[in-house]
């Protein structure tokens, strides 16, 4: 399997919302996620995509992101979002993707000194909604990773 293959794989198995709404995975490196959705199973009443569907799919890609980069460095933590906002600029109305470049190595190094001292790390890590080649939206969100003494 390739590496994008495994994360939908994960991503259909552990959070079934991300099966439900029809979620792929375009790109999983540690540089940088890609998923996409349809617009059929996020559908509003406007015909667009419901807002929560988009954000549900930016927050997946931030996450991705980071739970590729911690279990490629062996720091198993359960990871959660703490906190977000979340901007819409444009509707969209067809399918659409979410993208997460990785954390700079200054905030990603700083995250993981504190992981691996405390077994607690908090990260700020976004993404953006993209469609039709332009920026429609911006997720940016806090998540906190909880080292195997943590529950």
């Amino acid at each position: 399997m390739k590496p994008d293959d495994d994360l939908k794989a994960y991503l259909h198995q552990h959070i079934p919302l991300s099966g439900a709404m029809a979620v792929s995975v375009l790109e999983a490196s540690l540089e940088r996620v890609v998923l996409s959705a349809p617009l059929a199973p996020n559908i509003n009443h406007r015909e667009t995509v419901f807002g929560g569907s988009a954000s549900a799919v930016a927050i997946l890609a931030a996450w991705s992101m980071l739970h590729l980069r911690l279990s490629a460095h062996g720091l198993g933590s359960r990871l959660v979002i703490q906190r977000n906002t979340m901007e819409y600029g444009l509707p969209i109305d067809g399918t659409f993707t979410a993208v997460a470049e990785a954390p700079s190595e200054q905030a990603w190094r700083a995250f993981v000194r504190v992981f691996e001292r405390k077994g607690l790390g908090r990260i700020e890590q976004t993404s953006v909604l993209m469609y039709q080649g332009q920026a429609v939206g911006r997720l940016t969100g806090e998540f906190v990773a909880f080292g195997q003494g943590y529950r």
